[in-house]
């Protein structure tokens, strides 16, 4: 998301930067680059207007021309007026007492809005909330069941101190158009067991079309004058740039909407839909989803989205994403041996689950301010991660304590243990040595220092191994391999041309 708008504006900002003085026709003109670089990532053409006429307005008021650094004080400008257009919003859900807090799910078929329900109980069960998720889908039989095993895995599988229900009548479901105003009584029902049971927060999973009408508009407000919930969340597909903002309009002047879930934030797309949400339809974006897992949902930050889009990273976040996977008391001993230098493999492959968690490492790493750019063009694989524990497994706990003692026996038995082979464990402790040596200097440096570490260790810089990173991950390389045959004839030629040197000589 976001990567080559963010690319467009530094680009910009780099040519202002380069200048010693600058006129106001060369700010006009960078604003020109900004408005085709937001039009590229189908930002709404109001929204584009609006917004480079303000940016542009604040640069001459501020006499931008008169600074020693103009390109620093564009990005401030544009940083700004980035939190406006997407602010600011307060993501916290307000609890109504007494319980339960009602919330209406609504978005067309095929946003995520189904899982999306999962990934707000999962939200709500961690901070120690009983949810019950309604089923009021009934013009599709699928969409009960499919939502019965997203609940249960919320249950199961998320963490948290809350508790997961699920309420559905699946005997009420009908084919398509025979199912109509049903879901209001089902929603009632629903309403009923939540109080009953005591339930903090009831989500109700509506029903969507392929497309805006008036037969959904229609049951969607009748849920709504039965119920009165608290919160109306629109959920919206990011991925489908302006048709999103458009659907999202006509939902928010028929129902009011409170806010939007924007979902597939974490796909290459544009970025249009987020940029021009709130100042099209007014209902500002409360929630953002980051991935396919169920703990992929994350409250929507416009200066910390600004910051992306201006390669300024997003630490805050990050560090949000570690509190909730590491505690402060397993984070401090780890620090202890990390300054000890006693880092072993156990220790990193619990890390490295960890981090899996949180999310995909290439967006993990581009939060950091400047990594993403160093980074960007890296193929790095999460899934490639499976073939590190695999080799981390194979090894006995001896070795997983002291790499020091693989020897090239070791290392031959340890990667035909996990189906890989020598390069790739000799690949990998190295790439451990590096951390350790990285994680013994960070020990001793500030926040400033961490983050400057883990940038060089991204790009290679600083003594660190450029290779390191990638080793890490296996990144997809040529997949063309030599053939047995291939090999033979081409050590044969290469006897033979050595051989005829020593009978020329």
């Amino acid at each position: 998301m976001f990567a080559s708008l963010s690319d467009r504006f530094n680009e910009t900002f780099r040519k202002l930067a380069g200048r010693g003085r600058i006129s106001e026709s060369n700010v006009r003109d960078a604003m020109q680059e900004v408005r085709t670089a937001l039009l590229e990532a189908d930002v709404h053409y109001e929204v584009v207007k609006s917004f480079c006429d303000d940016v542009l307005q604040d640069a001459l008021g501020q006499e931008v021309t008169q600074s020693l650094k103009p390109g620093q004080e564009m990005i401030g400008i544009v940083n700004q007026r980035l939190i406006d257009l997407m602010g600011p919003v307060d993501s916290h859900i307000m609890y109504v007492s007494p319980p339960p807090t009602v919330i209406m799910m609504c978005g067309l078929q095929g946003s995520g809005k189904t899982t999306t329900c999962g990934k707000l109980a999962a939200y709500l069960k961690r901070r120690d909330k009983s949810v019950m998720v309604a089923a009021a889908d009934l013009q599709r039989p699928a969409a009960v069941e499919q939502l019965r095993t997203v609940v249960e895995q919320v249950r199961d599988q998320m963490p948290g101190g809350g508790s997961t229900h699920f309420y559905a009548e699946p005997e009420k479901c009908a084919e398509y158009g025979k199912a109509v105003g049903v879901a209001v009584g089902v929603c009632q029902r629903a309403l009923n067991a939540a109080r009953q049971t005591g339930i903090d927060v009831l989500i109700l999973d509506t029903a969507g079309r392929l497309h805006v009408n008036d037969d959904l508009m229609g049951e969607l407000r009748a849920v709504n004058q039965a119920l009165t919930p608290h919160q109306i969340y629109l959920v919206v597909d990011a991925m489908t740039g302006q048709d999103a903002v458009n659907s999202a309009k006509a939902f928010h002047e028929s129902l009011a909407v409170d806010g939007v879930i924007l979902t597939k934030f974490d796909s290459d797309t544009r970025g249009g839909a987020a940029l021009s949400v709130k100042k099209v339809t007014g209902a500002p974006v409360k929630f953002v989803g980051v991935g396919e897992h169920l703990d992929a949902l994350e409250e929507f930050h416009p200066e910390r989205m600004a910051g992306r889009i201006l390669g300024m990273g997003d630490v805050v976040s990050l560090v949000e994403r570690a509190q909730l996977e590491v505690s402060e008391q397993e984070a401090e001993e780890l620090q202890e041996r990390m300054a000890k230098g006693q880092l072993t493999m156990d220790d990193f492959l619990g890390q490295l689950k960890k981090l899996r968690r949180m999310g995909p490492l290439k967006q993990l790493l581009g939060m950091l301010p400047g990594v993403g750019s160093a980074i960007k063009d890296l193929p790095i694989e999460d899934k490639q991660l499976n073939g590190i524990e695999g080799i981390i497994n194979s090894m006995t706990k001896q070795e997983r304590r002291d790499v020091k003692v693989l020897n090239n026996s070791r290392r031959k038995r340890v990667a035909d243990g996990s189906g890989s082979d020598l390069r790739q464990v000799s690949q990998l402790t190295k790439t451990f040595d590096t951390v350790t040596k990285m994680s013994r200097q960070m020990s001793d440096t500030g926040a400033m220092g961490k983050m400057k570490a883990m940038k060089d260790l991204a790009s290679g810089q600083g003594g660190a191994d450029p290779a390191a990173l990638a080793g890490l991950l296996r990144t997809k390389g040529s997949t063309r391999t030599t053939s047995p045959k291939a090999k033979s004839a081409k050590r044969r030629k290469g006897r033979s041309g050595s051989g005829g040197k020593r009978r020329k000589r």
